[in-house]
């Protein structure tokens, strides 16, 4: 059976969704037709077109098609990547993008309906103050943002692909299979084999300068690797894999911090597909998805490494070929955003450029509120009822020496269904954005405070920390070279 091409795939290429409703709306009015006339002649809905013209559902080719015959132009012309066709389209276009932005949705107002009605003059006014709010947003921001637009940048296009790079798994299938692995946890034996297929000797020292996690002797074929102090620890294996995996990509010194940044994604791609293999993995998932039994600390146990780490390679997997939309956050908890992942429409809070790193989740969420409870020994389990829909998650809280953090793996509603947990009664509501959700104080307290008190801000101490320079992005080359001098093999 023949399926209907959607424009969809058009306008990610080229004509934007709204400027294409914005054209079309043009086209019906200069027609001089209105939107009932229009639906009736292409055997629509008012309703549907009327998304089409607000850009907010991009119509099929075939529906397309017959509104360019009845307003007497082309589909062609009505994709065209010119801009829009006037100065009003123009403004109600840019009015309409800022007021879906995270930024007008932290102000917690009603947005502005950019209708026939409302006159040029005032849409001028809108559209420059919305221009003003953002100015002043982004140079509040602007100074150390290299690295978190470059994230920003890496999280979409991951987001993209439903955080699945299947290439880079067959080479970490091939390259696990190479040593005899066909399931459960990785053992050290084997990535010291892993090692030695590619060249390679590792060799545990308690001296590695302190800006590396590991040096590679390419001239010697070492890996240093700080000391075993933990044996079957999973850190020795993850970073073991992370310096071959510099090899198998054949990186080079990043030209950039992007470079750096890209190469660092690979790495840890790399390193997850081989600690939980894809082919393991899927069947120990689709087993437990069968019995409707998903939980993240088996996954976790079976194949013998962190919670975080079980979490984030599940949303590797989990939309892809389990066919489950799926979001993961690391929280702080202090309720900051450290990393974070969705392709369920999770509303993750962000700043003015998109960025989710060091933004404050809702109190409300899963992510914040296993903090509260006493037991933190099992997961925590909680339904969310959120703008974008109602979410079910599971968290885990841990700490390091520095901080406590949280890990938390949620689902829509409608696929909590295969995971355990499920049953959980504990349910809350989220507004968020909205800053009378959460980050407001009540008006009692506002009164009772506001003059009164006088809090004294904690600084992070990395705020001010310049990049250090070297051949890699916060390598001390010097501290490096004379490491491998040190080190190396008696020539004599």
């Amino acid at each position: 059976m023949a399926v209907e091409t959607s424009v969809t795939q058009t306008s990610r290429h080229g004509t934007d969704p709204l400027v294409l409703g914005r054209r079309i709306r043009h086209a019906r009015t200069s027609a001089n037709l209105t939107l009932r006339q229009l639906a009736d002649a292409v055997g629509s809905t008012t309703s549907q077109l009327s998304l089409v013209e607000n850009g907010r559902r991009e119509p099929r080719l075939s529906l397309l098609t017959a509104i360019a015959e009845v307003l007497g132009t082309t589909a062609a012309q009505l994709l065209s990547v010119e801009p829009p066709p006037d100065r009003r389209a123009q403004l109600e276009i840019a009015l309409e993008r800022a007021q879906r932005g995270p930024l007008f949705a932290s102000l917690g107002v009603p947005p502005v309906r950019p209708g026939r009605r409302l006159p040029l003059d005032a849409l001028e006014s809108l559209v420059a103050l919305h221009g003003e709010l953002e100015r002043r947003a982004r140079a509040s921001i602007a100074t150390p943002e290299e690295a978190r637009r470059i994230n920003t940048e890496l999280r979409l296009e991951m987001q993209e692909r439903n955080n699945y790079v299947p290439e880079i798994e067959e080479i970490a299938e091939e390259f696990v299979r190479s040593v005899g692995y066909t399931g459960g946890a990785l053992t050290h034996r084997m990535v010291s084999q892993m090692a030695e297929r590619l060249g390679f000797t590792i060799i545990h020292v308690d001296d590695l300068p302190h800006s590396t996690r590991t040096v590679t002797d390419l001239e010697n074929g070492r890996i240093y690797l700080p000391p075993a102090s933990i044996p079957g620890g999973y850190g020795l294996r993850s970073l073991a894999l992370q310096a071959m995996a510099h090899r198998i990509f054949g990186h080079e010194s990043p030209k950039n911090y992007g470079d750096f940044l890209r190469q660092r994604q690979e790495l840890a791609y790399f390193t997850a597909c081989c600690l939980v293999p894809r082919f393991a993995a899927v069947t120990f998932l689709e087993r437990q998805k069968a019995a409707k039994d998903l939980a993240m600390e088996d996954f976790r146990d079976a194949f013998g490494v962190t919670h975080h780490s079980a979490a984030q390679r599940f949303t590797n997997l989990a939309t892809s070929l389990l066919g489950i939309p799926v979001h993961f956050i690391r929280a702080n908890s202090d309720g900051a955003l450290y990393r974070g992942y969705e392709n369920d429409g999770v509303p993750l809070p962000t700043d003015a450029t998109g960025a989710i790193e060091g933004q404050l989740l809702c109190r409300k969420w899963a992510a914040r509120a296993a903090f509260t409870r006493r037991d933190r020994t099992t997961e925590f389990f909680q339904y969310t009822d959120t703008p974008a829909g109602t979410y079910w998650c599971s968290t885990q809280t841990g700490a390091t020496t520095d901080a406590e953090f949280s890990i938390t793996l949620g689902v829509p509603f409608a696929h909590a269904k295969w995971f355990r947990g499920r049953e959980t009664t504990r349910r809350a509501r989220s507004t968020c954005p909205d800053e009378s959700c959460c980050r407001r104080p009540s008006p009692d307290l506002i009164a009772r405070w506001r003059d009164k008190s006088w809090p004294s801000a904690k600084m992070h101490a990395h705020v001010l920390s310049p990049l250090p320079s070297g051949t890699f992005p916060g390598v001390d080359d010097t501290e490096v070279y004379e490491f491998l001098q040190a080190h190396a093999p008696d020539e004599s």
